[in-house]
């Protein structure tokens, strides 16, 4: 909305030809989603503790989180308010792949909020079953498949980048599809697995968010794309302002969710947030990136699949308990002390992911 605005002046002041550039208004779209967060945030906070009966905390988890069963939850209402505001100011609304990701982004919420809903006012803080949950995420996911399948972003079509190499492809053609839903229902049940401590899904998630506008900022560049030797997708590049609006929305809500936590952001951030970075991966063509730069998400979703696996096969558990931080937490470490160090993790991971760039 106010990037049309603004250019539109460009002819009044040639100044303000500076809004045709991607990078600037993905700046402003990180300050606005901070300034949104900032502002909104306390008036937030403060009507879900009216609202909220209170946080049920599980009786099968840590002990030190009884002391979290006043903080509210459904905080990824900020999240969303922060990003979708900040998205519609600054990026070209007439791109096709803006409006996907936001359909995506808001569809994933909506779910999560149904969720959250559930576990506020069920029966023992008992959300949508896991099948319901899985159904509309499918839904949604097949969707933007199907989509993309019939509507590629890029000339190449069902196509799956490999890191390291130059211009190797490989066809999967119909296969696009399962794969596509894979990357968003994965990324997304991720960000949510992971999603246990103070701060400690929200960090990852940012550095995510950063790499991602650097990365589909530069697949949607065809000068660079072509220098780096990586699929140029065209229109690609103003999802970068998207991505710039979960920085700043992470940012901002960092601010609430840091330890001890002011509120929690709920499946409402959780699962939209996952859902829109693994649909920004697949629109980039960095789906296997997507693995290194969010290993952290991995490594958590992997603890909980080997954790059930090896109890139903063979009566063990390999973990004191599961998504992976709740074991550390077992093992008696601070909770700031597994946050700050998971964060690192992710920022190494990230960097990496990076570098990998040069790497062809």
């Amino acid at each position: 909305m106010l990037y049309k605005f603004f250019f539109a002046l460009k002819a009044v002041d040639p100044g303000f030809n500076v809004f045709r550039y991607i990078t600037f208004r993905t700046a402003l779209s990180v300050l606005t989603a901070l300034l949104v967060s900032f502002i909104l945030g306390p008036w937030i906070i403060g009507r879900l503790k009216t609202a909220q009966p209170g946080n049920y905390v599980r009786e099968y988890l840590p002990e030190s989180h009884i002391l979290k069963a006043g903080v509210p939850t459904m905080g990824g209402l900020l999240i969303f308010l922060a990003i979708v505001l900040s998205t519609l100011m600054w990026a070209d609304l007439g791109n096709r792949l803006v409006w996907l990701v936001l359909i995506t982004f808001t569809g994933f919420g909506l779910v999560g909020l149904v969720d959250d809903i559930k576990k506020l006012y069920g029966a023992k803080g008992k959300g949508l079953l896991i099948r319901t949950k899985f159904g509309f995420q499918l839904l949604i996911a097949l969707g933007v498949a199907i989509y993309l399948y019939l509507y590629p972003s890029d000339k190449f079509g069902p196509f799956l980048q490999v890191p390291f190499f130059k211009e190797v492809l490989l066809p999967l053609s119909v296969f696009y599809i399962p794969f596509v839903v894979l990357v968003i229902i994965g990324t997304s049940n991720g960000v949510n697995l992971t999603d246990g401590l103070d701060g400690l899904a929200i960090g990852p998630v940012m550095f995510a968010s950063g790499a991602f506008a650097l990365l589909i900022y530069l697949s949607g560049h065809i000068r660079f794309a072509e220098y780096l030797q990586i699929v140029f997708v065209p229109e690609a590049g103003e999802l970068a302002v998207f991505c710039g609006a979960m920085v700043g929305a992470s940012l901002g809500f960092l601010w609430f969710n840091t330890y001890p936590a002011q509120v929690f952001m709920g499946d409402i951030g959780s699962l939209s947030l996952g859902g829109a970075l693994g649909l920004v991966a697949v629109i980039a063509k960095q789906e296997l990136l997507l693995v290194l730069i969010g290993g952290l998400f991995v490594v958590e979703a992997l603890s909980v699949i080997i954790q059930v696996i090896s109890f139903r096969l063979f009566g063990k558990r390999v973990f004191l308990m599961a998504p992976l931080h709740h074991h550390f937490e077992k093992k008696g470490w601070p909770e700031p002390k597994i946050i700050v160090r998971f964060w690192i993790i992710s920022i190494i991971l990230v960097l990496i992911s990076l570098a990998t760039l040069k790497i062809r």
